[in-house]
């Protein structure tokens, strides 16, 4: 693969490696244009930038030569925001500068210090790690970075949004003025651009062919689901697609260990990634991904970032991401190298108009659906048997004998019925879902519960039934909605209105359900063992349901007066008259007008005469 600006001993490693075509940010870099000056380039995770910089910096490190010569201190060095992004760095670097002789070194956290100290003493002409090891090293004079000729910032931004921008200055103050600096970032917000502008010198903006068009090689998919049925899609969604590798994120550690426990019990191999596991922890689920070992990763943003998975062809958003860049970072783990990927959204219908919004400031058009149903996922499971290449195969010689026997012992129906059976054991059973109400038109946003539904006006014929919590209880109908489709097998578009009383709520059932309905509550009437039920002869009066269950929260204040019993009115203020006030003995009490008064209650007594203190008698001599 010979290209203009490309290294001969790099050419000929991407042409090992398969490489037929450069993605648009590796062709940027190798612009002749750009020469040796500084760049700033937004390229998109997964656009083959950790190639471009390599290519990039190739005739930087090796000044014409074709070979690198012995290793002593550093020519080149670049800073990765987390361990697995450093170290997948090193890897693809070290296939990359292999035939020009390169001698890779990573300082990252987690590792053990003094064997990266050992390496460092022997020499490198390559450097990789993250910003507060190569700190450390810098500072203990373990890593002489005084001979730098270039330094890359891979993923910038994600740098500066972990925090990490002191130790940045620090290691960008420390590397020789003259050095050449190349900053990759997704994004470039104000503060990627304020540290182009003060450690980089008239810095080339190199934006990527494709930028504009956010992983067109990702189908995006937001599925929406009742609150309750959240983890049920996550399982229909994974045997849906079964996919070679999956990621399933989520926005903090507690929701990835109960979604790892969950998808555990349902028969998945399942590993979990999250800021709680040490690094050798995190290596070996990392593997057992990349090995076959495990098939789904959960993890929280944080700990996925820099991540490559080979093969990752699903993305599952668990939790809602925050931003549209945590969107597109999450996102960006599949579709990579003209490789297809799916990324889709569990979206809880109360959390819809929030979805919409990230992926409109994403600039993303997601396909709105409904997760595969049970029988979605069954017809699936069929389609990839009937298309089972050892179905089509002919039979061989050594296998026709024992065939003959199988079908003369068992017959085709049940040689049939065991494939069958074969082919499903150990997979988990798909997942029963209940109705998520209506979608966004195409193309359309959702109003603010999702698409138009119709009014509940025109609901038609229909049963009311009264619920014994109201407000007071902390009713709400986000739980209450999942709750009654959960006991009686409803859907949402059987349930019409729903009036919320401070001690009792009165819902709306279809006509055709509410025998049902009834039906399904059992002799009690209760759902959930607490919550009593009752059919409602006709329309409730709001009005008067409200005024009944009307009481004082709390004793009327001192000095007014109290609630009637009967008539609910407020009584008159209690007036006293001068003759109702208390008599005291004291005959030189004055009346309360007075300000010299006496206290009532307090009357004076007449001490009497002050005793005088007796003498002791002196003690005789």
């Amino acid at each position: 693969m010979m290209v203009e600006g490309i290294a001969p001993a790099l050419a000929e490693a991407l042409e090992t490696r398969g490489y037929s075509e450069l993605t648009p940010v590796q062709k940027a870099v190798l612009d002749p244009a750009l020469g040796q000056s500084d760049a700033l380039v937004s390229a998109q995770t997964g656009s083959g930038k950790t190639v471009a910089f390599g290519l990039a910096l190739a005739p930087t490190l090796l000044s014409g030569a074709e070979r690198f010569g012995g290793a002593a201190a550093p020519l080149g060095l670049v800073v990765a925001p987390t361990r697995e992004l450093a170290l997948q760095v090193a890897r693809e670097l070290g296939w990359l500068y292999e035939m020009a002789g390169a001698s890779i070194a990573t300082c990252v956290g987690g590792m053990d210090m003094r064997t990266e100290r050992r390496i460092l003493e022997r020499g490198a002409h390559l450097v990789v790690g993250t910003p507060g090891r190569l700190r450390d090293h810098i500072t203990r004079g373990a890593l002489d970075i005084s001979g730098l000729a270039a330094v890359v910032l891979d993923e910038a931004d994600e740098m500066l949004d972990l925090g990490f921008r002191e130790d940045l200055e620090f290691i960008l103050g420390a590397a020789p003025a003259e050095r050449r600096t190349l900053m990759f970032s997704a994004t470039v917000p104000r503060a990627i651009a304020t540290l182009a502008k003060e450690y980089q010198r008239d810095a080339v903006r190199i934006e990527a062919a494709g930028e504009q068009k956010q992983h067109h090689d990702i189908e995006y998919r937001a599925l929406v689901v009742t609150p309750a049925d959240r983890d049920n899609a996550i399982v229909n969604v994974l045997r849906f697609h079964e996919a070679r590798n999956a990621i399933v994120f989520c926005n903090t550690r507690a929701a990835v260990n109960h979604l790892t426990a969950r998808l555990n019990n349902r028969n998945f191999s399942v590993v979990a990634l999250s800021g709680e596991l040490s690094q050798n922890e995190r290596s070996h689920a990392l593997q057992a991904m990349r090995d076959g070992r495990a098939r789904v990763c959960i993890a929280t943003d944080v700990a996925a970032r820099g991540i490559d998975l080979p093969g990752l062809e699903l993305v599952i958003h668990a939790d809602l991401p925050t931003n549209p860049d945590t969107l597109l970072h999450r996102s960006g783990r599949t579709g990579r190298a003209g490789r297809k990927g799916v990324s889709a959204l569990i979206v809880p219908h109360p959390a819809r108009r929030r979805s919409e919004r990230v992926l409109q400031a994403a600039r993303i058009e997601a396909e709105w659906a409904r997760p595969p149903s049970a029988e979605d996922v069954i017809a699936r499971d069929n389609e990839r048997m009937l298309s089972d290449p050892a179905l089509s195969e002919p039979v061989s010689e050594g296998e026709r004998e024992f065939v003959a026997t199988l079908l003369e012992r068992f017959g085709p129906e049940q040689m049939a019925a065991a494939y069958l059976r074969m082919s499903r054991a150990g997979r988990s059973a798909p997942e029963y879902l209940s109705e998520s109400g209506p979608l966004p038109a195409a193309g359309k946003a959702a109003g603010p519960a999702g698409a138009p539904s119709k009014s509940r006006d025109d609901f038609g014929d229909s049963v009311w039934f009264s619920l014994s919590v109201g407000r007071k209880q902390n009713a709400e109908p986000r739980w209450l909605i999942p709750m009654l489709c959960r006991t009686a097998n409803l859907t949402k578009r059987e349930i019409g209105a729903i009036r919320m009383q401070p001690e009792e709520t009165f819902v709306q059932i279809s006509a055709d359900s509410a025998d049902a309905f009834v039906e399904a509550l059992g002799p009690h009437m209760t759902i959930q063992g607490n919550i009593r039920v009752e059919a409602v002869d006709g329309e409730p009066d709001f009005a008067r349901s409200a005024w009944r269950t009307q009481k004082p929260e709390r004793k009327p204040h001192r000095g007014k007066g109290g609630f009637g019993k009967e008539t609910g009115e407020r009584a008159p203020k209690k007036k006293f008259d001068k003759g109702d006030r208390p008599a005291f003995a004291d005959a030189g009490a004055k009346p309360w007008g007075d300000k010299k008064a006496v206290k009532p209650g307090k009357p004076k007594f007449d001490k009497g005469p002050a005793a005088k203190p007796v003498k002791k008698p002196k003690r005789p001599k």
